[in-house]
């Protein structure tokens, strides 16, 4: 801890001690457990109080501004200065870190960061189902992609006009960084659109769950940071709980196996290298310029490899069944919620690791599940139960041990 002494007089530091020379007032070192008030300093740390007559001004400042007691200004006896500062700053510094303890798990940053997380998946569980619905009459994914990133761009301008958020200037360097990340956010929207639209969602999720091991993998061979052995066992259980309650609506299918696994890598790449692109520009910033970027990359594939089609009888058939109304309606609100729940995702990575955003994500495709059998009214197997309790599980462990591996960080880097 910083000390300083401010008075009339000069002052000499010598092995953390303050050494007054012929002070208006002597000044009393106590302890905050001798004062009457103990507010502004922890149990233990070291406060002042003067003796005598109180000059203008501050006397002592300890770390922080001090409002000490005034004593009897008839007092003349001089008092000596206790060699206490070592031991108080020792005191200070466990004080310290007990009274962020004491904070404990209900803090702002933690209920923020879960504030955001609640956000993702529920507007995530939203579009989930939302899309699903849309492919079951108009099962075209690269036009659906391209109107989920389209509404997003449109979102995107509307809110730099009015400068909620204020658009950040992007430069040649910081275009190059953020095209091959676009790239990769195109690439795995557009497999991923795929593979709903071949398979049922629960395979999908089922494959996509693998996308913790992708990211500790790259977070450790690409970024190069160790990933502990403790970290990589405690992601087993998640990955398995998973999969276990995505089993039981299983319809294998190479073309939706193929594509959730090109997902998996895009989306790997794309977190990672998003977390180096947020050194420099704000996440909604960063992901608006993703989005404009990434929907230059998907509407080649979606014209020549769906174009033809939809002239022909896509729109035609869209229409006949659900009308042009509901047609319009749907593909607005998928666009928008899809929007909405990368915005968030891209925050919430934003304030965490990589490897923590991916096992959230996991956890996500328990809610989406979940939330999807509710909705179309699949029966819940004793087999889903399990899996999503193991799932939980496992995440509850990895919190746990990358908790304590940051505590132990800490202490030693305070040490």
């Amino acid at each position: 801890m910083e000390s300083r002494v401010l008075t009339g007089g000069a002052t000499a530091i010598r092995g953390g001690l303050p050494l007054l020379r012929k002070p208006a007032a002597v000044m009393k070192f106590t302890t905050a457990a001798s004062c009457g008030s103990n507010r502004d300093f922890p149990a233990g740390a070291v406060t002042a109080k003067p003796v005598g007559p109180l000059i203008a001004g501050p006397n002592l400042i300890w770390g922080r501004q001090l409002r000490p007691a005034i004593l009897l200004e008839a007092s003349p006896k001089r008092e000596s200065i206790k060699p206490c500062s070592a031991a108080a700053s020792s005191s200070a510094g466990s004080s310290d870190s007990s009274g962020e303890a004491k904070v404990g798990f209900f803090n702002k940053a933690t209920l923020t960061t879960g504030f955001f997380f609640f956000m993702w998946y529920f507007l995530n569980v939203i579009f989930n189902i939302l899309n699903k619905k849309i492919y079951n009459y108009f099962p075209y994914p690269y036009f659906v992609s391209v109107i989920h990133l389209a509404v997003g761009v449109v979102y995107c301008l509307v809110s730099w006009t009015v400068g909620l958020p204020k658009r950040a200037p992007i430069d040649s360097t910081q275009l190059k960084l953020l095209t091959p990340v676009a790239f990769c956010h195109a690439l795995g929207h557009v497999t991923s659109n795929v593979s709903f639209a071949a398979v049922a969602v629960s395979f999908t999720h089922t494959i996509k769950a693998l996308e913790p091991f992708f990211n500790a993998a790259a977070s450790q061979f690409i970024l190069g940071q160790q990933i502990p052995l403790a970290l990589w066992l405690s992601l087993a259980p998640v990955v398995l709980g998973v999969s276990m309650a995505s089993l039981t609506e299983l319809s294998f299918n190479w073309l939706g196996f193929t594509s959730a696994m090109i997902s998996n890598i895009s989306f790997t790449y794309r977190s990672i290298y998003s977390k180096k692109a947020m050194t420099d520009m704000d996440s909604t910033n960063v992901y608006a310029y993703i989005s404009i970027i990434a929907l230059i990359f998907c509407l080649p594939p979606a014209i020549f490899i769906e174009g033809p089609k939809l002239l022909q009888y896509g729109f035609n058939d869209a229409i006949a069944k659900v009308g042009l109304t509901k047609f319009v309606t749907d593909l607005f609100w998928v666009g928008m919620f899809y929007h909405l729940y990368n915005q968030v995702a891209t925050n919430t990575l934003e304030r965490v690791a990589p490897l923590t955003h991916a096992v959230g994500n996991v956890l996500k495709r328990v809610f989406v599940i979940g939330f999807s059998i509710v909705i179309f009214g699949n029966k819940i197997s004793t087999q889903t139960g399990i899996g999503t309790c193991i799932a939980i599980a496992g995440v509850a462990i990895y919190s746990f041990i990358k908790a304590k591996m940051e505590e132990e960080k800490r202490q030693k880097k305070a040490a």
